[in-house]
């Protein structure tokens, strides 16, 4: 146990300082691609798997891992690639997103490497297995891409952006009075900036997007020359891990700036673990909502509006 709140809390402090830990593999040719370590429970030689009938074809089978049943999804043919075909000579990454465990197959890995955020950039547009991807950076001169694992769960398995009736009746009857109804959205994935515009539009919010922590800060600090910022959005909405500038380090510039220092800062992420809540605390967000859940966020939005209002009255 010791060994694992050691590695939480190194993992905390490169998190807190814009850094990231990147695992990187293949998938069956010369190109590199990485995940965050974050989002990695562990990497095993793929087990023989069970084919499930009627199942996504993305899905090659489930592997029972100590009494747990796992899909597992072979990301090559998942991002438009040819598929695996020596399964019994791969590896599966096993991840927590979204609330969920899963695997990924792929050919080899190679590493683990620390890098700065601001060394991952947003991809350039392009078509085909690069509309996959939600970042790129260089390791040794060498091209590595990042993919968008939420655009790849939402195709296999969908995810409902629809807040339930219950939840849009008791926003309706909230005692809330928002002067300003748009909120700044900043995530690194297309999906998830739609999956939160959506739901925001359900309980009467438009959006600001923003592709990146750099991005968000960047409009907002154009915002503050135009007037008070919170005079033309009520909060910020922030994914954690994005190129350029992360979650945690968006927040801690916001903080720094006496134009924005009393924004309301809600991280939603898909990253898991027991370190959220404390780096939320030790950056100066305001609350912490996993991803996705429409229902969980439209209640945290109202409850984050009404906290403000109360604080501002």
């Amino acid at each position: 146990m010791a060994g694992l709140l050691d590695t939480v809390d190194m993992r905390t402090q490169l998190a807190g300082h814009n850094r990231m830990e990147l695992l990187l593999f293949r998938l069956g040719g010369r190109q590199q691609f990485g995940i965050n370590v974050f989002k990695v429970q562990e990497v095993i030689q793929c087990p023989p798997l069970t084919k499930i009938p009627h199942s996504h074809n993305v899905v090659r089978g489930v592997a029972n891992m100590r009494g747990k049943t796992i899909s597992v999804m072979d990301l090559a043919e998942a991002i438009g690639m040819r598929r695996v075909e020596s399964i019994e000579d791969s590896f599966i990454i096993i991840t927590e997103y979204n609330r969920t465990t899963q695997g990924f197959l792929v050919s080899s890995v190679d590493r683990i490497i620390n890098m700065k955020w601001d060394d991952i950039m947003a991809p350039p547009k392009a078509t085909g297995s690069a509309s996959y991807l939600t970042a790129v950076t260089k390791v040794e001169d060498e091209l590595v891409e990042i993919i968008d694992v939420e655009q790849i769960m939402s195709e296999i398995s969908g995810t409902m952006v629809e807040v339930s009736d219950d939840v849009v009746d008791n926003t309706n009857n909230a005692i809330v009075d928002a002067s300003v109804k748009r909120i700044l959205v900043a995530d690194d994935s297309v999906v998830a900036r739609n999956q939160v515009k959506r739901t925001l539009e359900q309980i009467g919010y438009e959006t600001v997007l923003a592709k990146s922590g750099r991005d968000a800060l960047d409009q907002l600090q154009a915002m503050a020359k135009e007037g008070p910022v919170s005079d033309q959005i009520s909060l910020v909405i922030s994914d954690i891990e994005m190129p350029e500038m992360d979650g945690y380090t968006l927040t801690t510039e916001v903080r720094k700036d006496p134009e924005l220092k009393h924004l309301y800062i809600m991280l939603h992420t898909s990253l898991s673990g027991v370190f959220n809540n404390a780096m939320v605390e030790r950056v100066g967000a305001n609350k912490f909502i996993a991803k996705f859940n429409a229902d969980e966020l439209a209640t945290g939005v109202m409850e984050a509006i009404n906290e403000i209002e109360s604080r501002d009255s």
